[in-house]
């Protein structure tokens, strides 16, 4: 692979990592990429309503088009430090694994395939979707899937980090809003009165100490709490985001129905507790021996590199549940995902490239 293709796809991964992309506050990325499709001349680029970016690599056969994603958005907050550290073997910075060469993905393999003048039987859709990560809730990837359905080849979902992994399983979560209220107080003169920071700090103590089969593995988190009024009231009002995982949809549904138990069976007199759903995204799956599946391990196999299959929470999740093909593929590997110190690795980028390429010839057409 030219190894100039490989420089524009880090540089590129660089500006979009220079771009700050929280989750609801995606549009200037989103506007850097249309400009990126209205400069390599793609057709029917558009950005739909949700904040999704299209481009359109026509093939030989319109009919049933190959849709290629990448989300859009970070874990990071707005004003966070983008400054990115690059040396021989690896660029460091937060969210350039996750998913900013993802994204630039996008753009190199459109690279590749003009530079070996590869004409495909399919069209290609190139996406750039928002809402993929928190509570995003795959608002992004829901819109594309509601707009082509069935009508398409296959979905090949993109994240940067994950090169060796193929996702054919969708991990199912669910995540829950839970408040506590209360009527507070001054923190001696109502001495003894229910305060809502001490009711939920019991209530989560009491949820991640809930027992856990391993198999079929399921997850308890907590990744926030808020509330509060100062160092010295009853506090009279707390919340925490609840997140919960399992590979299996009918041992989630168990896991929900007991956590939910537990946190309504809080609500006592002066102490009123709410759980309000915030984030779904659903459970599916097609088997290892899908020929989609089977194309993507063999791709990287014969390149080298032993397949892994895998289930995760990713945009693949919302075409896999619905039944339609889709694998999520990585394009090199790296490590701190969702940190400052977040990096991806140069060298395996070229076989990223090289595996995505040869999925999509594969599955287009070429």
């Amino acid at each position: 692979m030219d190894s100039q293709i490989i420089e524009r796809v880090i540089n590129l991964a660089v500006q979009i990592q220079q771009i700050p992309a929280p989750t609801f506050y995606e549009q200037e990325r989103g506007e850097f990429i249309c400009s990126c499709f209205l400069r390599e001349k793609l057709s029917d680029i558009e950005i739909d309503k949700v904040g999704n970016v299209y481009g359109r690599l026509p093939g030989l056969d319109s009919e049933l088009p190959v849709i290629i994603s990448a989300h859009l958005d970070t874990v990071f907050p707005q004003d966070t430090d983008l400054r990115v550290h690059r040396s021989h073997d690896k660029v460091t910075g937060p969210g350039i694994g996750d998913n900013s060469i993802g994204i630039a993905g996008l753009m190199g393999l459109l690279w590749i395939l003009r530079e070996r003048s590869l004409e495909l039987t399919s069209d290609i859709w190139f996406v750039a979707n928002v809402g993929e990560e928190g509570l995003g809730d795959l608002r992004g990837i829901k819109e594309v899937v509601h707009r082509f359905g069935d009508k398409v080849k296959g979905y090949i979902v993109l994240e940067g980090m994950a090169l060796g992994q193929v996702y054919h399983r969708g991990l199912g979560v669910q995540r829950y809003l839970v408040k506590v209220t209360t009527p507070g107080g001054h923190s001696w003169v109502d001495y003894g009165k229910p305060s809502a920071v001490h009711e939920l700090s019991n209530l989560v103590s009491e949820l991640t100490a809930t027992p856990l089969e391993n198999t079929p593995r399921s997850t308890i988190n907590v990744g926030v709490i808020k509330g509060g009024t100062s160092v010295n009231t009853i506090a009279s009002e707390a919340s925490m985001e609840l997140d919960l995982r399992s590979v299996d949809p009918e041992a989630l549904d168990q896991l929900v129905a007991a956590v939910l138990g537990k946190v309504l069976s809080y609500e006592k007199p002066s102490v009123r507790v709410e759980a309000e759903l915030i984030g779904q995204r659903p459970a599916g799956e097609i088997p290892q021996e899908h020929p989609l599946i089977s194309l993507a391990a063999s791709t990287l196999e014969k390149l080298g590199i032993q397949a892994r299959f895998n289930i995760g929470s990713t945009d693949a999740n919302i075409p896999l549940s619905r039944g339609f093909p889709a694998v999520c593929l990585g394009l090199t590997t790296g490590n701190g995902a969702h940190t400052d110190g977040e990096y991806i690795n140069i060298a395996p980028l070229q076989i990223g490239l090289e595996q995505l390429l040869q999925v999509t010839l594969g599955l287009a057409g070429g």
